[in-house]
């Protein structure tokens, strides 16, 4: 055994490869939060400008007259939903003309057959009753369907969505370039002025084919408990820093890039496979406050069936055609599971998407062998499908390592600075970004919000736990993927329910604020 030891620490070039295998992924990691860093203040920048302006925004009397304003369809797909409510009254309420918008509500009939014990009534009736309350106008806005057999989220929305029933709902407005399918959880709340602005981007701009608004866990903040609120930081960061910002900077990189093509149209076709490889991202859709133009919708045939999150997947769908997302700066809140067991149910449901999407694009790149395509494919494989279940192991790890082993090279000075300085800065990163920036963020975000909600951090105890438990969602993340993977290897399947919300909805949410100055 001390000859084995002898050998294997002697092996120098072993070691050497590890130590720079290991700096590489510190250095990444430490360049991915200073990226994040980067998306929340592009984001934050985008929300507050669009704020600002909002009186620019054309009032409902112009946007009745407008014959060019957009029709929208918005369709909440439901499942034991017993809030429902309060999201189809902020929907109702948004200030858009009457005419022009219509709300959906899809249930299921084998929940009326079998409802929700602890519930007072099935969510279809709980749309009944609403409706019967609401004057004549609004009800005939609202519209509430009830799908047959068995399906998943995808489904329903299919089903509402049928050539026939658009037909008869929209009534004479039927011209699907105009048309835009708007998609909300039954758990969200968005902004009053959503339709407006996407509204006002079509008539100033010629407006895009898909857009995706910005989100905010935040919708039930008041309910949770200590490590809920920093979980519900942590995952309204993500839509923030991650989503939004990677459709910002992706519309602004094909930009530039496309006045390079007008510039220098030779050295644009030998640089588009680089620069498709290389710097193109994968848009990313979130499955509520999300607008699609009813044709564009119709030619890749509606919300994709294959996979367990059909929103990731419409993304993808969405980008192999070449398709760009805009970014919607307004805000939503939606709810945070309000248990660690749900907050582990949600993100193995999600990570279950992720592995579902891997066929699709596979089947992409092989249609269609593009650098677009390929880079699609890689990245997603390689920073979801691996990097989630392992990156709260292998980045502490191999941090360690690299620390570790600079004072093995101690004779090389450069090394043992980067050895030494690079897991420092990473773990700093890890804190400042996670924990202060990140709450920082959201504190500035909340005044912007559909309904009075306060995220700051009072006392010394708060800030305290948000600071040392900044990465608790992370771990619970990645429990979740590891909970798929285990049923996978032991059974061959994992089979993705929908996140309860009946169990955490004992008090009812404040209603939506009205907000006059707007």
């Amino acid at each position: 055994m001390d000859a084995f030891a002898a050998w294997f620490w002697s092996t120098g070039w072993f070691w050497v490869a590890v130590f720079w295998v290991a700096l590489a992924v510190t250095a990444r990691a430490a360049f991915k939060l200073l990226v994040d860093w980067k998306g929340m203040c592009t984001t934050r920048r985008f929300v507050d400008t669009a704020y600002a302006t909002l009186d620019a925004l054309p009032d409902e009397a112009r946007l009745e007259r407008e014959t060019a304003a957009p029709v929208f369809v918005h369709v909440v797909p439901a499942y034991e939903e017993p809030e429902i409510a309060t999201t189809l009254r902020a929907l109702l309420d948004s200030r858009y003309p009457h005419g022009k918008l219509h709300v959906v509500v899809v249930t299921r009939e084998e929940e009326e057959r079998a409802p929700h014990p602890l519930m007072e009534a099935p969510t279809a009736e709980l749309v009944r009753r609403f409706r019967a309350e609401l004057p004549p106008w609004q009800q005939k806005q609202l519209s509430q369907l009830a799908m047959p057999g068995e399906g998943r989220k995808a489904h329903q929305l299919n089903w509402a969505l049928r050539p026939e029933l658009v037909e008869t709902l929209l009534d004479g407005q039927y011209d699907p370039t105009r048309v835009y399918i708007g998609v909300s959880d039954a758990d969200s709340l968005p902004d009053r002025n959503t339709y407006r602005w996407i509204a006002a981007d079509v008539l100033t701009g010629g407006g895009s084919l898909a857009y995706q608004g910005v989100t905010l866990s935040l919708g039930n903040f008041d309910r949770l408990d200590a490590r809920g609120r920093v979980c519900a930081v942590q995952q309204s960061s993500i839509f923030i820093r991650v989503s939004i910002a990677r459709l910002i900077n992706e519309r602004r990189r094909v930009a530039w890039f496309a006045r390079l093509a007008v510039r220098a149209p030779r050295l644009a076709r030998v640089l588009r496979p680089v620069f498709e490889l290389c710097f193109r991202r994968s848009q990313i859709c979130l499955g509520h406050h999300e607008f699609v133009r009813l044709d564009t919708l119709r030619s890749i045939g509606l919300f994709p069936l294959t996979g367990a999150t059909e929103d990731s997947t419409l993304g993808y769908a969405l980008g192999a055609r070449g398709i760009l997302i805009q970014a919607v700066p307004l805000l939503e809140l939606v709810d945070m599971p309000e248990t660690t067991a749900k907050m582990i149910h949600q993100n193995a449901r999600w990570y279950k998407g992720v592995l579902d999407d891997v066929p699709f694009l596979w089947a992409r790149w092989r249609a269609h062998r593009s650098a677009f395509n390929l880079a699609q494919l890689c990245r997603h494989v390689g920073n979801k499908a691996i990097e989630w279940p392992i990156a709260a192991v292998v980045y502490p790890l191999l941090g360690f390592v690299g620390w570790h082993l600079a004072h093995r090279f101690a004779y090389h000075p450069v090394w043992f600075v980067l050895g030494v300085a690079l897991p420092i800065v990473s773990l700093g990163l890890t804190v400042c970004v996670g924990a202060f920036v990140t709450q920082h963020l959201i504190e500035r975000l909340t005044p912007h919000c559909p309904r009075p909600v306060n995220a700051a951090r009072a006392t010394v105890r708060a800030k305290l736990w948000g600071t040392f438990r900044c990465q608790t969602y992370w771990l619970l993340a990645t429990r979740g993927a590891w909970r798929v993977l285990w049923a996978l290897l032991r059974t061959g399947r994992y089979a993705p329910a929908k996140t309860d919300r009946v169990t955490g909805a004992a008090s009812p949410r404040p209603a939506a604020r009205r907000w006059t100055r707007r």
